[in-house]
């Protein structure tokens, strides 16, 4: 297993190394992002700018306006809050094609509690006109993002976990398409859509309902915007219901996407994920069972809804 956090700073780092235009932003988090060996080998291409986020990212717009192929990365839940204005306007307003990746989010800083975890990532962020959003599921996926991002014109926000994680993908061979969702399984009698790490408990989920007698169909839902709306209508229209898994609020986020794309044709969806309340403190994997975000609460979850 390969934290996604890992396999995105190993790709930019060989692609840098052929590309002298590929710049690498970070305020005192080449730790906790794995920038290290980044700033070790392409010191001129690095620029760290202390714990000041909201000059990371200005400091970014600028090189992103100057032709630089940028990418500011530190943890997910600072910079879709501390410099949130600097995102909004001097990102996607200004239209500066900036790469902001955000580390470590949703709840995996676990123990840090509530102050640290970002779960409004996504509801913010899709409102700003121009910003695209990702969340890879594993380290395959993760490289081809990076390798489709540096020439990508657009700004782009990419929310990653913090640990290892298992693969989805087992080979390279897969789709991976803009603004389009990857079917894993294919069924009849449910769909399961997952977002980022969700996707995994959401495919094993799937499995356990197959062997179980339940037709179930799993989407990764990759690209939160650009959004799969046709994949959603057609899992609508084919198996009439829907489950969403997100590692985010209940409000705003993947499950209240779904339902404002099927609004004019509504079919029962259940959404998992935190409620309104700061979650638990633990480990991302304790706080995903807590919430029944795993492949065990899912099943659960899955058979309870098609009674």
């Amino acid at each position: 297993m390969v934290a996604c956090r890992k396999s995105f700073t190993d790709t930019l780092l060989e692609l840098a190394k052929k590309d002298k235009d590929i710049i690498a932003v970070t305020t005192d988090a080449r730790g906790s992002v794995t920038l290290g060996d980044y700033a070790k080998e392409l010191p001129q291409q690095f620029v760290e700018v202390g714990i000041a986020e909201q000059d990371a990212v200005g400091i970014s717009a600028g090189l992103a306006h100057s032709g630089k192929k940028v990418f500011v990365c530190g943890p997910a839940c600072f910079y879709v809050a501390r410099s949130l204005e600097q995102v909004k306007v001097d990102v996607a307003y200004s239209r500066n094609p900036v790469k902001i990746l955000g580390v470590s989010g949703g709840v995996a800083y676990g123990a840090l509690g509530a102050t640290h975890h970002s779960l409004h990532d996504i509801a913010v962020l899709r409102t700003f006109p121009g910003m695209n959003i990702c969340l890879p599921c594993d380290a395959r996926q993760t490289r081809k993002l990076v390798e489709f991002l540096v020439d990508f014109p657009e700004p782009c926000y990419v929310r990653v976990g913090r640990a290892a994680v298992p693969d989805v993908y087992e080979d390279d061979n897969f789709d991976f398409e803009v603004g389009k969702a990857n079917m894993l399984l294919d069924g009849s009698d449910l769909t399961i859509i997952g977002a980022g790490e969700t996707v995994y408990h959401a495919y094993e989920a799937g499995k356990l309902l197959k062997e179980q007698g339940i037709s179930v169909r799993v989407l990764d839902m990759s690209w939160i915007k650009p959004f799969d709306k046709e994949a959603v209508l057609k899992a609508a229209k084919e198996t009439k219901k829907i489950i969403t898994v997100e590692e985010h609020s209940m409000f705003g986020g993947l499950g209240a996407m779904i339902t404002e794309t099927l609004s004019e044709n509504p079919v029962p969806v259940r959404i998992i994920g935190i409620p309104d309340e700061n979650a638990i403190h633990g480990s991302n994997k304790e706080i995903f069972h807590h919430y029944g975000m795993d492949a065990e609460g899912i099943v659960k979850a899955a058979i309870d809804f098609l009674k």
